[in-house]
Order: C-alpha cells, then structure tokens, then sequence
C-alpha cells in the first residue's frame, strides 16, 4: 500500500490562524462601520455624527496590533484588501438596488435602497480617508517603534492614531460635505468625529490593544516554537 505524502502547508494552518483571525475582524469592522455610517447621530440637537464613529476606532486598533505583530508590510497589504473589500461591498449592494423587488415587498425594497443608494461623494470620501489614514497610521506606529526601541507601546498605538485620524476624517469629511454644510458645521463635524475616534482609541482601543498584542505574541511564539 502506497503511502500518502504529508501535505507541506498542513502544519502552517495553526499558526496562520491569528493572522487570519485578525484581518478577518479588520475588515469586518470596517465594513460594518461604513453601513453603520448611515445612521447618523445627534448630541443636544447641535452636534452630529454618524454611528459608525463608535466602531471605527476598533478598526484601528486591529490595525494597530497588525502592525506590531506581522510589521508594516504585512498590514499594508491587509489594509489594501479591505480596500478592495469595501470596493466589492459597494458593487455588490448597488447591483441589489437596481434589481426588481416584488410590490408587496415594496417598503423593504424601499429600506433596502435608502441605506445602500451610496453618494458618490461620500463613497469617494470613506475611501481615501481609510487608505490616507490607516497607512499612515501604520507607517507611523512602526517609525515610533523604532525610535522607541519597542516599549511604550501606548505611546506608538496613541500618537499613530493622532495622526491618523486626522488624515482619515480631514479628506472625508471635506470630500463628502464641501459645499453642502455651512463652514461652521464642516468644522464642527470634523472636530467632532476626529475627538470621538481619539477618545475611543485612548479610552477602550488601546487598553484592548494590549490585551491582544500580549496575547498574541505568546501565541505566535509558542506557534513557532512548535513549528
């Protein structure tokens, strides 16, 4: 009886496994935070936001544990996927809009439409912001790194952010709004949001950064250690 071969990649599946983990939470996150971005809302009738503010910064601080973990390149190249992802999403969801619907389905039809009938401008927007943002967010958690020698992780996961959320909500706020809100909205908008997501990130994204950086890292030693 002949003997089977060992599949060479059979071994490398567990140890791939956090990466993939990981950048399937990435893009999910993202995704989910630009549906979420129509629903927008409203602080004391003065202050708006949309939802997907609360659920980006997560976002960012997968990104951020990409980076420490798998380095720059590795992240770059995830950060592009999602890229395409969102790409994908936007394709797909619109082909839904122009299909037919039933007429006694004509109030889901009409929902359906409403939250997935994508402006252009905003599409445009939410995509430069996350490449500008999440790549030089990445880059620049890496350069600290190494002026850091590696510790003060807080430091790198933090002033990254600033940074980053800054060359994310910048383009798209001005991107999806110019000429559409008054000055003092577009600023207030942009304060507000750019705030919000450095809040998050200092408050809830960073202390989780740890945990799953510390955790990660056994794993990924112990992975290699076996392997």
């Amino acid at each position: 009886m002949d003997k089977v071969s060992e599949n060479p990649f059979k071994n490398r599946t567990g140890g791939d496994m956090p990466l993939m983990t990981v950048t399937a939470l990435f893009v999910t996150l993202y995704l989910v935070s630009n549906v979420m971005a129509v629903k927008i809302i409203s602080i004391f009738g003065y202050f708006y936001f949309d939802a997907g503010t609360i659920t980006f910064p997560f976002a960012y601080m997968l990104g951020d544990v990409l980076t420490e973990i798998w380095g720059y390149r590795t992240a770059r190249k995830v950060i592009w996927m999602t890229f395409i992802c969102n790409i994908v999403m936007v394709i797909c969801t619109q082909v839904g809009v122009w299909l037919p619907s039933p007429d006694y389905l004509e109030d889901t039809a009409r929902s359906y439409n409403t939250i997935f009938t994508y402006v252009p401008r905003i599409v445009i927007g939410s995509l430069v912001g996350f490449l500008l943002g999440e790549l030089s967010n990445a880059w620049l958690m890496e350069r600290i790194k190494k002026i850091t020698g590696g510790r003060r992780l807080w430091v790198r996961t933090i002033g990254s952010s600033v940074v980053g959320y800054l060359f994310d909500t910048l383009p798209f706020v001005l991107i999806a709004f110019l000429g559409i809100l008054t000055l003092r909205d577009l600023l207030l908008m942009i304060a507000l949001q750019y705030v919000m997501k450095l809040s998050i990130e200092v408050l809830f994204g960073t202390p989780m950064a740890y945990a799953v950086i510390v955790f990660l890292k056994r794993k990924v030693l112990r992975s290699r250690c076996n392997g």
